[in-house]
C-alpha cells in the first residue's frame, strides 16, 4: 500500500520533532513502559481514527513523565509554560491565589484529562496545579505538538475540542456560582463526577472523593460548614451514602431533578 508507506515517512520525523532534548526539571526522560497506542486512557487523550504512524509520531513527543506525591506542585502561577500535561493516573486540582492569600479552587482533574491550557495565551501559567493524590503526568511540549498538529488534521481538531471544552467548563462554573442555590451546586458537582467516572469505565454511582470538603467548598463558593451540612442532609434524605471520602449516589434521578427545576 504505497500511500500508507508515504504517510509513514511523513510522520516518522515531522519538522522540529527529531530530538527529545533535555527533560524539564523534575521530569524523567526514559523509554516509556506504556505506549500511547496501548494506554487505557488513549481515547480520552488522543483523537479517534488515527493511523498507527500518526500515533507513533505522538508517542515520540511523550518522552518525559513526572510523578507527583500528594500535595506536590506540577506548576505554579507565572511559571513558564512548557506544554500540556496528560494525567496518566491520579488527580490534580488547579487554584488561584488571591492577594489576601486565600486559595480559590478553579478545577479538579482526573486520569485522562489534559491540564496546562491556561499557559498557552501568555506563555506562563495563570494558576497553580497540584496533586490530590500520587499522580503521574505525561508532558506534551506545546511547540512540538503544534508542529505535529499541522500534519495531522484530526490532532489539530482534537486540540481545538480540548480548548473548547475548557471554555465550556469555565462557563459552567460561572453559572454554578452565579445562579444556583447551595444544594444545587453540590448536586451538580456530584453528578459531574459521576459522568466523568463513568466515561472512564468506572462506577457512576460509587467513587472516592480525592478532594477535601474544604476544597469542594472553595470550588463551589460555599463555606466548609455549608458543604458538611449539605452532605449530611443529602444522606438523611436518602440521596447519597457517605463514609469518610467514599460516596454512593443512591438516587441519581432525584439529584438530577434537583438541578432541573426552575431556579
Amino acid at each position: 500500500m504505497p500511500n500508507r508507506a508515504r504517510k509513514s515517512d511523513k510522520f516518522g520525523s515531522p519538522p522540529g520533532l527529531q530530538g527529545a532534548g533535555s527533560p524539564p526539571q523534575g521530569f524523567q526522560l526514559h523509554q516509556l513502559k506504556t505506549a500511547c497506542s496501548t494506554c487505557s486512557m488513549q481515547e480520552l487523550c488522543l483523537p479517534g481514527g488515527l493511523e498507527s504512524s500518526e500515533v507513533l509520531a505522538i508517542e515520540r513527543l511523550v518522552t518525559a513523565r513526572r510523578r507527583l506525591r500528594k500535595g506536590e506542585t506540577l506548576y505554579q502561577t507565572r511559571e513558564a509554560f512548557l506544554g500540556l500535561y496528560a494525567l496518566r493516573f491520579g488527580s490534580t486540582k488547579t487554584a488561584i491565589l488571591a492577594s489576601d492569600g486565600h486559595e480559590q479552587v478553579s478545577g479538579f482533574h482526573m486520569v485522562g484529562d489534559i491540564v496546562g491550557l491556561d499557559g498557552i495565551g501568555t506563555g506562563e501559567h495563570t494558576c497553580d496545579c497540584s496533586a490530590l493524590e500520587d499522580t503521574e503526568v505525561c508532558l506534551l511540549p506545546f511547540a512540538k505538538l503544534e508542529e505535529l498538529a499541522r500534519h495531522v488534521p484530526s490532532l489539530q481538531q482534537h486540540l481545538h475540542r480540548v480548548m473548547s471544552r475548557e471554555i465550556v467548563r469555565e462557563h459552567g462554573v460561572m453559572l454554578l456560582l452565579g445562579t444556583m442555590r447551595a444544594e444545587e451546586r453540590l448536586a451538580v458537582f456530584l453528578l459531574n463526577l459521576s459522568q466523568r467516572y463513568q466515561r472512564r469505565g468506572y462506577s457512576a454511582t460509587e467513587f472516592n472523593l480525592r478532594m477535601t470538603r474544604e476544597e469542594i467548598g472553595s470550588f463551589l463558593g460555599l463555606k466548609l460548614e455549608t458543604v458538611s451540612r449539605l452532605f449530611s442532609r443529602f444522606q438523611d434524605e436518602g440521596l447519597i451514602e457517605v463514609q469518610q471520602r467514599a460516596v454512593r449516589l443512591v438516587k441519581l434521578d432525584a439529584l438530577r431533578c434537583m438541578v432541573q427545576r426552575p431556579l
